[in-house]
């Protein structure tokens, strides 16, 4: 699944009426344009787990589907681990817990209502993050994917049971 193609899809909805736009194709395009983030993040850790040629479809597959939504929310929220990443992968993060907070909005509130320009200006501020994102080098990006599917442990002797010694 190509986030661009996503995004597409997502502008596609916002316009999809004439006039007054449905709040079910804005919604569905909220929704979208989140997914287009949350699927970049997927391929980047597939990508940097497995790599992008001559892999093993089960295993990049599995490197996909490791992404879970709220845990790449509370791992991105830790401004200090965040602050060692560029600019633009702090940004993407920004943006990405935006738009998962108005997908749940969207998918989740019946009386939320979103106006045609708001689903654009999400979806062009996804669309910028999204390439921002890929044009990072690939060791930020390969850490960045260590840090949305791995826990974080302390380090060096306070890791140390006392029994021993």
């Amino acid at each position: 699944m190509l986030p661009t193609d996503i995004l597409n899809t997502a502008r596609t909805l916002a316009n999809q009426d004439k006039g007054r736009p449905r709040q079910v194709n804005l919604k569905k395009a909220i929704s979208a344009t989140y997914y287009a983030m949350f699927h970049t993040l997927c391929q980047n850790c597939a990508n940097s787990f497995i790599g992008t040629s001559k892999r093993s479809n089960r295993a990049w597959n599995q490197a996909y589907r490791s992404l879970e939504h709220g845990f790449v929310r509370n791992q991105v929220r830790n401004q200090q681990v965040m602050a060692s990443f560029p600019e633009a992968i702090t940004k993407f993060a920004e943006i990405y817990v935006i738009l998962q907070q108005f997908r749940h909005e969207a998918d989740y509130d019946p009386a939320i209502r979103f106006k045609r320009h708001e689903v654009l200006n999400a979806i062009d501020f996804a669309e910028r993050a999204i390439n921002n994102f890929n044009r990072v080098r690939n060791k930020h990006k390969k850490a960045f994917a260590v840090w949305t599917v791995t826990k974080l442990r302390p380090k060096g002797e306070e890791n140390r049971p006392s029994w021993l010694g």
